[in-house]
């Protein structure tokens, strides 16, 4: 009998560097900030393209408790270090009001060459995600829950929400962030493969051609890790309070154990066509959960808190099994108190409701990703 996988969890954040006193990007931040927080955190910091964004990783973490406790740790080192240089990490997809053209590159070969190959739809990537690894150990089954895990990822997508703001503007859309970063190529929801060996040929068709040097240059919204033995989702704005984060992690472990063991009963989750899936892709971009997703089934638009139910029904087992009751429980609160996007867009309202102008109302919104950002750690 095939061995259970692990479900053992990683999350990686990206988050926008902003200066307490303007509370725009801090477009060239010193060099001993990031040498602090390498220092304190072992590994686990990194620089991102730009030089107003810095990522973490958590250790592989054997429970979403562990995830919680690891996050706490690293989102409190950077605001910590950040703070001394007059610096404040903000937990967001993009920023408010700063313009990407004003934004700097990190100088190391491989953003250059990603600039140099994608051009002006690389400098525009002023935007962070949150990317959540599930271990899954077996290279088949990676591949067969990666097929049928598709179907839940606008759902994710719409809980994470933290992108309303472009270049000083409401865009509209509660997750701006996605229509940058699909302008690269390899990007948007997987392709379909029958194994892991098809996927292997058609990653080695790119290698060869010398589009890409390796898998990781695939930024699929779920992709096989090309470092772990892991599905990593990466469809998810970042959230901007780590209790968010926490909660999406753990749903995201649960769906997968539950597609797991259905599998072990010879039952699947039927697998939708990229077509339909990319249709409540763009719902949750456009409204998060205010305007409900299609149920392809009934084929009719179902109000988001209806499906939400359903999933945590199907995952109830999942969630007690994985022992994450409690994180599950809270992300129905994510409906009541909005997703980050719904709170910007508040604060910035009765900023302008308040006679504040457009600058001061920003200004107001980066304030409170800061505090949110900061909340619970």
């Amino acid at each position: 009998m095939r061995k259970e996988p692990e479900f053992t969890l990683g999350v990686e954040e990206e988050y926008l560097l902003v200066d307490k006193k303007t509370r725009a990007l801090v477009v060239d931040p010193p060099e001993s900030l990031l040498g602090e927080c390498e220092e304190l955190l072992d590994g686990q910091v990194t620089t991102e393209l730009l030089r107003s964004q810095i990522e973490v990783a958590t250790t592989v973490c054997k429970n979403v408790q562990e995830v919680r406790q690891d996050l706490a740790r690293l989102r409190r080192c950077i605001i910590d270090v950040a703070g001394r240089h007059g610096i404040a990490p903000i937990a967001a997809s993009t920023h408010p009001f700063s313009h990407w053209s004003e934004q700097k590159q990190t100088r190391k070969d491989r953003y250059q060459s990603l600039t140099a190959e994608m051009q002006g739809a690389a400098r525009r990537l002023v935007i962070c995600g949150m990317h959540v690894h599930v271990g899954i150990e077996d290279d088949a089954l990676r591949i067969d829950l990666m097929n049928q895990v598709a179907y839940f990822l606008p759902h994710l997508l719409a809980l994470s929400c933290s992108s309303p703001f472009w270049n000083g503007f409401d865009t509209g859309l509660k997750s701006y962030r996605l229509t940058i970063f699909d302008a690269l190529p390899r990007t948007g929801l997987p392709e379909k493969f029958q194994s892991f060996n098809e996927f292997e040929r058609h990653v080695g068709i790119l290698v060869k051609a010398g589009v890409i040097e390796d898998s990781t240059k695939i930024w699929w919204d779920i992709r096989p890790s090309g470092r772990f033995p892991t599905l990593e989702t990466r469809i998810m704005d970042v959230c901007t309070r780590m209790h968010d984060a926490v909660a999406l992690a753990a749903l995201l472990a649960c769906i997968m154990r539950m597609l797991y063991r259905l599998r072990t009963r010879n039952q699947r989750w039927r697998i939708y066509t990229a077509m339909l899936v990319r249709e409540n892709r763009w719902r949750a971009m456009r409204y998060s959960f205010d305007e409900g997703l299609i149920d392809f089934a009934r084929g009719t638009i179902v109000p988001f808190d209806q499906l939400l139910d359903e999933i945590l029904d199907l995952i109830r087992e999942d969630a007690q099994a994985l022992g994450c009751e409690a994180e599950i429980a809270s992300v129905r609160g994510i409906l009541s108190r909005g997703t980050s996007a719904h709170r910007q867009l508040d604060v910035h309202t009765k900023a302008i409701a308040g006679g504040q102008t457009q600058e001061q109302a920003l200004c107001a919104v980066v304030d409170s990703l800061i505090d949110d950002t900061a909340l619970d750690v």
